[in-house]
């Protein structure tokens, strides 16, 4: 795995520049814009923040296992006052301080800290998960802005090339060469081929105001991405990777692991319950105990208590079978949604596997199809100019071309989408595998090993501040083309 992990850091590195430790001003490269989204964007820096609640289950659980020390004063002033014929006080301060230490509690805690700690690993694993799910929106936004402008430029040279057609047609129309039916199809194809690029430009800026929700920035001069490596040369192959690094499925077994420690700690609510106990008292009532013939004294007292008290649940109206009978069905819904978990995988895997390598095909008939229509478009041409072929011919050729160009520009990125979507169902398309710069990278083993043994009450930390940027001081996008010629 780390061999892998190396090459696709080695591949990515050489694809593209080095970048500067700090985030670039703007994301040029599909590299930059991974790296932008993995610091800022708000569903992977919340879901962060999700996992550091997840973190603290463990510190908890832990909790109900320590001893417990608690302190309590209170101070009593008597209205009316004592009338001097009895020993009761005009005023008293009595305090008492209790410790009690759990001996023995039937294995709950035991069990709820393990359940804990495998909701942890789950949560982790779910980290992962988020973060590939960014990544390939990422990547399919940033193939879709560079898929969108190739379009609207194959659509605005079409106007450019159909101007000029029409043209030509009104002049040859002119010296009685063509009919009007020749114009108004040449006008016709040019009304359609505008609406068609307007549509394009239309696509475009959706592009890059979703690139623009998911990165932070808009983007800029866009690059090729670099080639995507270790895709595997058979669906098996590639289902055998998923089934040991899929963070959905690895996050379903931890959490099919909790739910048994559940299980387990379900049974202590009708076990014996042992724990040891120490409280002490004192009690000062200020010199104000008057007897009567005798002089005001003062009465101060302390006592202090120490034992061991054993607690065995005989009936709980039911309440203990109840509860193991529901971690038992909790237990069996977790074992269900692992084997969903495991479908789902295999299911994304083959599916992402299939659409790679369809998307490799569509791209080399579309390589043809483009050549041929090339050819077909100038043989076309050449044979008008004899009178063998129609304007309309010209206009079906032209438009034939077109369409093999756009069918070749989507494939390529089809193809680039569906093989990082591939990658991601194998559990390889995450930054500790992409080799992200711009900063360290975050570590949810750091952020749990920093509270999992915390006990202290009082200990706090600073108010968390948002991390992922916004977006509302954005311009809208537009999708700039040259000026059209009027006709």
């Amino acid at each position: 795995m780390s061999n892998n992990r190396g090459t696709v850091r080695a591949i990515l590195l050489a694809a593209t520049a080095a970048l500067a430790i700090a985030a670039p001003a703007s994301a040029d490269t599909l590299r930059e814009a991974l790296a932008e989204a993995y610091q800022t964007n708000p569903v992977l820096t919340g879901a962060r923040e999700g996992q550091k609640v997840v973190n603290e289950a463990v510190p908890i659980a832990k909790a109900n296992g320590r001893p417990d020390v608690s302190t309590s004063a209170t101070y009593t002033e008597l209205f009316p006052r004592s009338d001097g014929t009895n020993f009761t006080p005009d005023r008293t301060l009595n305090g008492r301080a209790d410790v009690t230490v759990p001996l023995y509690l039937g294995g709950a805690v035991k069990n709820a800290v393990r359940a804990a700690e495998n909701r942890v690993e789950a949560g982790i694993a779910g980290l992962r998960a988020t973060e590939s799910a960014i990544f390939s929106a990422v990547v399919g936004a940033y193939m879709d802005v560079i898929r969108d402008e190739a379009i609207v430029e194959l659509n605005r040279a079409q106007v450019g090339v159909l101007q000029v057609n029409l043209e030509a047609t009104r002049d040859r129309f002119e010296i009685g060469d063509l009919t009007r039916t020749d114009v108004a199809q040449s006008e016709a194809r040019l009304a359609l081929a505008t609406s068609s690029m307007e549509a394009a430009r239309a696509n475009l800026i959706r592009s890059k105001e979703i690139y623009i929700q998911l990165v932070g920035k808009a983007p800029e001069n866009l690059e090729a991405p670099p080639p995507l490596p270790n895709l595997p040369e058979s669906p098996d192959a590639a289902v055998s990777v998923a089934l040991e690094n899929n963070p959905d499925l690895i996050a379903s077994k931890e959490l099919r692991e909790a739910a048994r420690f559940d299980r387990k700690g379900a049974e202590a609510s009708r076990l014996p319950q042992v724990a040891g106990f120490g409280s002490g008292s004192y009690s000062n009532n200020f010199g104000s105990i008057d007897s009567g013939t005798l002089a005001p004294f003062d009465k101060t007292s302390t006592s202090a208590q120490v034992g061991v008290r054993a607690t065995l649940p005989l009936y709980q109206g039911g309440q203990p079978a109840a509860q193991i009978r529901q971690a038992q069905a909790r237990m069996g819904q977790a074992i269900e949604q692992e084997i969903a978990a495991e479908r789902e995988a295999i299911a994304q895997t083959r599916a992402a596997y299939a659409s790679w390598k369809a998307s490799q095909d569509v791209i080399a008939a579309s390589e043809r199809a483009v050549s041929a229509n090339e050819l077909s478009l100038e043989g076309t041409r050449a044979e008008n100019s004899v009178g063998n072929r129609t304007i309309l011919d010209i206009l079906n050729a032209e438009q034939e071309l077109l369409n093999s160009k756009v069918q070749l520009v989507t494939a390529r990125r089809n193809a680039y989408v569906a093989g990082f979507s591939l990658l991601a169902a194998m559990g390889r398309a995450e930054a500790r595998d992409l080799g992200l710069e711009g900063g360290p990278l975050y570590d949810p083993v750091a952020e749990y090993d920093a509270v999992k043994g915390s006990w202290f009450d009082w200990s706090s930390q600073p108010d968390p501040t948002a991390k992922a940027t916004r977006t509302v001081d954005t311009q809208a996008q537009k999708a700039e083309i040259e000026p059209l010629p009027k006709y």
